[in-house]
């Protein structure tokens, strides 16, 4: 398909994401947005001895949200929650071969939903869900009137 901005892999994951669905008994779940495009993303995470056994998304936006949400779950399936912290959105990026530069938000999208699942899973357990805090907005927002 000559001529596309995406990946063969972005196309692959938004046709045939990976898990996708809810996880009625989550160690953790997290929801992000972005206002400005629409994107909204929930993932879930099962956690058990420090390790993510399972991950699911649901995701309500354009096809490299999609894509970067199933990529993220397949990435974060049997790391630790040490690891699964070190996954930036680059690395989402360049697993699916690459995004265009207008999508990189929805890798960052990505990276800040996993974040936000395991704030949640801090949480639950009792510890300072601080470490798990978006470095730094990735967004700018601005009031409309």
């Amino acid at each position: 398909m000559a001529g596309l901005p995406y990946s063969e892999k972005v196309m692959d994951h938004f046709m045939h994401p990976r898990n996708v669905g809810e996880i009625p008994d989550a160690s953790g779940i997290g929801t992000v947005g972005n206002p400005v495009c629409g994107d909204i993303m929930k993932m879930f995470i099962k956690v058990e001895n420090e390790v993510i056994v399972d991950a699911k998304f649901k995701t309500f936006g354009c096809g490299a949200a999609i894509s970067t949400s199933s990529m993220v779950t397949e990435m974060v399936k049997g790391k630790t929650v040490e690891e699964a912290l070190k996954i930036s959105n680059k690395a989402v990026a360049e697993a699916l071969g690459g995004l265009p530069p207008i999508k990189m938000h929805c890798s960052v999208l990505a990276e800040e939903a996993l974040r936000s699942a395991l704030a949640d899973y801090y949480k639950k357990t009792g510890r300072d869900p601080s470490a798990f805090e978006p470095k730094e907005k990735p967004h700018e927002h601005h009031e409309e009137h």
